[in-house]
């Protein structure tokens, strides 16, 4: 079941990507990124109480604050995530926001870990892609950049926030990801993932508060589908990862599947949005996609 449940977080989380992106790149609603946490929080919080009065989880408020730092990295990266979609085309944004796993890599070397020779390889492809994608969207001549986006969905202009948004979700997520492999030595990893979920509710909750009763915006059912789509896909997507990975026998396979969700995303954008790249941003992220591949090929 291991390669099911692996391409399910595949499909699930570049499906995720795309539904996202489709529901948080309306530049004129400024509180679209508020409205996505609400909508991955219900989402997820619905999921935990499935998980606590049908799976039999059980979770405590110790263990919700046990978790509640890594928990706060991963719900901030996502919030800044969905606030870079508005800025920066699908397929540039998922391989960029997709290098966490180098960021790991590096912060394990900090800290003085070894990594296999394939690993350092992975890493500097995926440094250098990303740092040449910067270059890329910074230098693109703006006609150019008009004449690809025509036919697009949407249009951009050069913006730093383009470049800077999916990189701090990048650094954010690293983070989250190194202090979870420290957390789950001491907490059951169901547990953590409802205790993450429960947080997520509270913060779409928050959120929701903030965006109805203090800025008094008003929430069009037509423009949320897309952001509850893509929390579903979210949620599905970590639920199959979780099963995926539980194989430990089979891990090293399962690992580049899943991470190689990123090049679907790119796929989906290029079919469903129109994104159109040049020659360029099409190397840069298969020279980063390889690297995170690598990446996941030695997750074991």
């Amino acid at each position: 079941m291991w390669f099911w449940f692996s391409l399910i977080a595949l499909f699930c989380w570049s499906g995720s990507d795309l539904f996202s992106k489709l529901g948080c790149a309306d530049k004129s609603d400024k509180y679209s990124h508020y409205k996505m946490v609400t909508a991955v929080g219900v989402v997820m919080g619905l999921h935990a109480l499935y998980s606590i009065f049908v799976g039999g989880v059980e979770v405590t408020g110790s263990a919700i604050l046990r978790y509640l730092p890594v928990s706060a990295l991963y719900i901030v990266s996502m919030a800044i995530g969905y606030i870079g979609l508005r800025y920066i085309e699908l397929s540039i944004s998922s391989p960029i926001c997709n290098s966490s796993g180098a960021i790991v890599a590096v912060i394990c070397l900090i800290t003085g870990q070894t990594l296999a020779v394939p690993q350092y390889i992975a890493v500097a492809l995926v440094c250098i892609a990303v740092i040449a994608l910067g270059f890329v969207e910074a230098n693109e001549d703006d006609e150019l950049r008009a004449l690809r986006q025509e036919k697009s969905n949407y249009k951009y202009s050069k913006s730093a926030l383009a470049i800077v948004l999916p990189l701090i979700y990048c650094l954010l997520d690293a983070l989250g990801t190194f202090a979870d492999s420290i957390v789950l030595e001491t907490l059951d990893e169901d547990v953590a993932n409802t205790a993450y979920e429960l947080t997520f509710l509270i913060c779409g909750i928050v959120a929701f508060i903030y965006v109805k009763f203090i800025k008094k915006q008003r929430y069009f059912p037509k423009k949320e589908v897309p952001k509850y789509a893509g929390a579903i896909f979210e949620t599905a997507g970590q639920f199959a990862y979780i099963y995926a990975l539980a194989d430990s026998e089979h891990v090293a396979m399962a690992a580049p599947i899943i991470s190689a969700y990123c090049l679907l995303s790119v796929v989906w954008g290029r079919i469903f949005i129109k994104e159109k790249l040049s020659w360029k941003h099409y190397l840069t992220i298969a020279i980063a996609i390889v690297g995170i591949v690598i990446l996941g090929l030695y997750d074991a």
